[in-house]
């Protein structure tokens, strides 16, 4: 796809739900920056082209895609290694699969991973990541510190080098149940740098003690993009963690409203910068409910239709949660 874009654009992104029936009309639209399949196994509507990820994630009712729709037309390629990217003039959605096993296993790929897709950001003319999501299969799979999310993090440090924390962007890590050995990337970067916003509930993941690996993970736990802009507050992974620790191991249900509480908070935070944000989540909001337990999955969605006003459009996937102790997590995006 080829189209005309102009340096001086305001960035500007929506971001909704739709019928997977809709893929051949969504990428004949020249203003779909990315679109995000979430439903595992053959069942996948196919499509080659660079904007469109299927993510092994299954989830519990009719499938949904993810759509992020730019205000402007979009360009769209792979480079010569197979990374695919799309961009607008002011943003750039970018992914990459990598097979593990030809990095020597899941730290490998992460390394190779984080290090590529942070050359490919300048040389795109998009230098400042905001947002990015990591898929694996089995993450929490092995014992101490060779558990796969401790030893993605320490790929994912060692591939992005010397950490500035005050540049990390938000970010989702979690589990495919696919068995499918296939890390994959995707990001959201923009041309003007955005503001890390941390939670004042929480000891900052970078921060972490040892106890949770040898790596502290490297990201923020939300992400203002440039003030004029015109984005969504960008929400990382949200879980019940308070100060470093997982509260309520025990109760799925708790586990929700300490989440919540989380997502207060970090609102809260947020309007200390942008006044404008709702103090709430609303119509402007979209969520991504990740489920470790699939029996789990329609007490979870009572849960959030109790606790969640009317018109908010949200979807469950079953996904395993990179902590043992945590049952769900939730991430998203947050708006008027």
């Amino acid at each position: 796809m080829n189209a005309r874009t102009t340096p001086a654009q305001v960035a500007a992104l929506s971001v909704d739900y739709a019928d997977p029936a809709r893929l051949p009309e969504l990428l004949a639209d020249e203003q779909v920056l990315a679109i995000f399949g979430f439903q595992a196994g053959d069942g996948a509507p196919p499509s080659d082209d660079p904007r469109y990820l299927q993510v092994g994630l299954q989830a519990d009712a009719p499938a949904q895609l993810e759509v992020w729709r730019s205000r402007y037309p979009v360009n769209c390629g792979r480079d010569a290694d197979g990374l695919a990217w799309a961009s607008d003039g002011a943003l750039m959605f970018g992914v990459m699969q990598v097979e593990e096993a030809a990095h020597g296993g899941i730290s490998g790929a992460a390394e190779h991973a984080y290090a590529r897709l942070l050359a490919a950001l300048p040389a795109h003319d998009y230098p400042h990541l905001l947002r990015i999501w990591n898929y694996m299969d089995a993450i929490i799979e092995g014992e101490g510190d060779q558990e796969r999310y401790r030893q993605f993090c320490v790929g994912r440090a060692h591939g992005i080098g010397a950490i500035d924390t005050r540049t990390l962007p938000a970010a989702t890590a979690v589990g495919r149940v696919d068995g499918v050995r296939v890390l994959q990337v995707y990001w959201l970067a923009a041309r003007n740098p955005g503001t890390p916003l941390e939670n004042p509930r929480q000891v900052s993941a970078y921060h972490y003690p040892r106890q949770y690996g040898p790596q502290s993970p490297s990201f923020a736990r939300a992400m203002l993009a440039a003030t004029g802009s015109d984005l969504p507050l960008l929400l990382s992974g949200t879980a019940s963690v308070v100060g470093h620790a997982t509260l309520h191991g025990d109760s799925t249900e708790r586990q929700l409203q300490e989440t919540f509480n989380n997502f207060e908070a970090l609102i809260g935070a947020a309007r200390r910068h942008r006044p404008s944000l709702p103090e709430h989540f609303g119509a402007g909001s979209r969520l991504k409910v990740y489920v470790s337990d699939a029996a789990e999955i329609a007490s979870v969605r009572q849960a959030l239709s109790e606790r969640l006003p009317d018109g908010v459009p949200y979807i469950v996937l079953n996904a395993v949660v990179c902590r043992r102790d945590l049952r769900v997590e939730i991430d998203g995006v947050h708006a008027a």
